[in-house]
C-alpha cells in the first residue's frame, strides 16, 4: 500500500508526464495535417506541381516511417524522457527552418527534421501509458491519447485557415517551432519514465500482481523476438491501409479534391477535414473504452474498418451530396478509421511487456509507410489528368481516390488476421 504522500506523488508524476508529452503529441498531429490547409500557399511560394507538393508533405512520413522501430528500441532502452526531450529540440529547429525556407529543398529539410523530432512522441506516450496506468486501462488511455493528439489535427484545418487570414504560414510555423523547444525543456524537467524510477512500486505490484520482468539481453534480441512473432504483423498492415489512406487524404488531398470536384471554398473544405479528424479523435477515444469494457478487440475493429471502407464510395464516384450529408460522411469515416488504433493494444498484448515499445512501433510503422507512399503517388495520379494549371474535375481525381480506397481495403483484409487477445496479455513473460 502507498502512503498518502506516495499516492499524491504517483498521481502528480503520472499526469505531469501525460500532459507534457501529450502536448508534444498534439504538435506532431498538427504538423501531420497542416500541409492540407497551406497547400495552395506552398504551391505558389515554391512553384510546385502536385507531385512535388506530395513529396514535400510526405517527407514527414518518410522519416517518421524509418524512425518507428528505432523509436521503439530507444523507448525500451533509453527511456521516454530523454527521447521526448531530444525529439522536441529537433522538431523545434525543423519547424523554424520550414517557416523561414526560401527554396523547396530547404522546406523539405525543415519538414524532415520536424518528422524526425515528432516521430518519437507517440511511441514514448504509449510506453509511458504502459508504465503509469493499469493494464486494463491501456486501450482507454491510448484512446484518450489519440483524442488529445487529434486536437492538433483539428487545429491544422479550419483554425489554421482562420489564423492564416491574419498572419503568414511562415510566422505560424516559426511560433510552433518555439513552442516545441519550450516543451522539450518541460519534458526534461517534469517527465519520469516509470514509478519504479522514482522509488515507487509498479502499477502491477499495486494490483497485487508480480511486476513484469525486464528484458535480458541486447536490444536487438528483443526486436527479433517481436519481428518473429507472427501475431505482430497483421497490425502493421491494418495501419498501412486504414491509417495510411486517412493521413494521406485528411493531411493533403481532401482540401484540393473538395475544392475542385465539389466547388467548396477553402474554409468549407478545411471544415470538412476538421470534421473528418474530429470523428477520428472521438472514435479513437470511444473505441478503446468500448473494447476494454467488452473484453474484445477484433469484432470492434472489423465493424469500424467496414464503416470506413464504405465511406470511400461516395467520394470515389463523386456522388452529389448536401452539406449536411458530406459533413456527416466525413464524421462517420473518421469514426470508422479509428479502428486501427486498437492495433497498438493488440501488439502490446501479443508480445512481452518489456518489449511493448518495440511491438507498438513495428505496427505503427505501417500507417506512416502507407501515407509516405500515397501522398506523392496520389499527386502523380492527379497530374496525369493534364490540368496542372487549371481547375480539375472528378475524372482527374478518380485514379487517386481509387488508390486511397484500395489501401483502405488492404487494411480491412488485414483486420481479419488480427489475433484476439480479450484485452489482456496472452504472451507469457
Amino acid at each position: 500500500m502507498l502512503t498518502s504522500e506516495q499516492s499524491k506523488r504517483l498521481v502528480r508524476l503520472r499526469w505531469s508526464a501525460f500532459i507534457v508529452v501529450g502536448l508534444a503529441y498534439i504538435l506532431s498531429f498538427f504538423h501531420r495535417f497542416a500541409p492540407a490547409a497551406i497547400a495552395s500557399d506552398l504551391q505558389q511560394t515554391f512553384h510546385a506541381s502536385s507531385a512535388a507538393l506530395g513529396s514535400l508533405a510526405a517527407t514527414y512520413f518518410y522519416v517518421y516511417t524509418v524512425m518507428q522501430i528505432p523509436t521503439g528500441v530507444l523507448a525500451d532502452t533509453w527511456g521516454p524522457r530523454r527521447l521526448v526531450t531530444a525529439g522536441g529540440v529537433l522538431a523545434g529547429i525543423g519547424a523554424i527552418l520550414f517557416g523561414t525556407a526560401d527554396t523547396l529543398a530547404a522546406a523539405s529539410a525543415g519538414r524532415l527534421l520536424v518528422g524526425l523530432g515528432v516521430s518519437v512522441m507517440f511511441i514514448s506516450m504509449l510506453k509511458l501509458n504502459a508504465a503509469w496506468f493499469h493494464d486494463r486501462q491501456f486501450a482507454t488511455m491510448t484512446g484518450v491519447t489519440v483524442l488529445m493528439g487529434n486536437v492538433g489535427s483539428v487545429l491544422a484545418t479550419a483554425p489554421l485557415s482562420a489564423v492564416l487570414t491574419v498572419m503568414s504560414w511562415r510566422v505560424v510555423f516559426t511560433y510552433i517551432g518555439m513552442l516545441s523547444l519550450g516543451l522539450a525543456v518541460l519534458s526534461w524537467l517534469m517527465v519520469r519514465d516509470s514509478p519504479v524510477q522514482v522509488g515507487l512500486p509498479s502499477l502491477r505490484e499495486l494490483d497485487g500482481k508480480a511486476a513484469h520482468p525486464p528484458h535480458h539481453g541486447h536490444w536487438y534480441d528483443g526486436l527479433l523476438i517481436v519481428l518473429k512473432n507472427r501475431a505482430t504483423w497483421p497490425g502493421l498492415w491494418v495501419n498501412f491501409g486504414l491509417a495510411g489512406s486517412l493521413f494521406s487524404f485528411g493531411g493533403l488531398w481532401a482540401v484540393p479534391y473538395l475544392h475542385d470536384v465539389y466547388g467548396m471554398d477553402s474554409a468549407q473544405a478545411t471544415a470538412h477535414t476538421s470534421i473528418l479528424m474530429g470523428g477520428f479523435a472521438i472514435g479513437a477515444f470511444f473505441i478503446g473504452t468500448l473494447s476494454d469494457r467488452l473484453g474484445y478487440r477484433k469484432p470492434v475493429m472489423i465493424a469500424a474498418a467496414t464503416l470506413y471502407c464504405l465511406g470511400w464510395l461516395p467520394w470515389l464516384f463523386g456522388l452529389p451530396m448536401s452539406d449536411t450529408i458530406s459533413y456527416a460522411l466525413c464524421f462517420v469515416m473518421g469514426m470508422g478509421a479509428s479502428g486501427f488504433t486498437l492495433t497498438w493494444s493488440c501488439a502490446k498484448e501479443v508480445n512481452r511487456h518489456a518489449l511493448s515499445g518495440m511491438a507498438t512501433s513495428v505496427v505503427n510503422t505501417g500507417g506512416f509507410l502507407g501515407a509516405a507512399i500515397l501522398q506523392p503517388l496520389v499527386g502523380w495520379a492527379i497530374d496525369q489528368g493534364g490540368h496542372a494549371g487549371g481547375l480539375r474535375g472528378l475524372a482527374d481525381y478518380q485514379a487517386g481516390i481509387s488508390l486511397l480506397f484500395g489501401f483502405a481495403l488492404v487494411g480491412w483484409i488485414a483486420v481479419l488476421f488480427i489475433r484476439e487477445t480479450h484485452c489482456r496479455y496472452i504472451h507469457s513473460d
